[in-house]
């Protein structure tokens, strides 16, 4: 399985690296204020990969923090309830009474 995960990798950063060398002119990109970018063409969408990469992550962050959050509370639930489910197997239970 790990020559296969290899060998898919390996094939997809060959495909990577023609689309590369196929796509080196040079790029102008507009921004506000007349402010202008200029580089190859790889490294633009290289850099708006990244940007946008980051700012998914960044946007998950809080769903994240807040599963853990509510993962941590259902721990101590969990612990808590053991802990009184313990406590009242180690009480001994009064005899029952027989009225017969």
């Amino acid at each position: 399985m790990k020559f296969i995960s290899t060998l898919i990798g390996f094939i997809i950063f060959v495909l990577f690296f023609g689309f590369a060398l196929k796509n080196s002119q040079e790029v102008d990109l507009q921004l506000f204020l007349h402010y202008e970018l200029r580089g190859p063409l790889v490294l633009m969408l290289l850099g708006f990969f990244v940007a946008g990469a980051v700012l998914g992550v960044l946007a998950l962050t809080p769903t994240v923090f807040r599963h853990r959050r509510e993962a941590n509370k259902h721990k101590t639930t969990i612990h808590t309830l053991q802990a009184s489910a313990q406590q009242a197997n180690r009480q001994p239970q009064p005899d029952s009474v027989n009225t017969q």
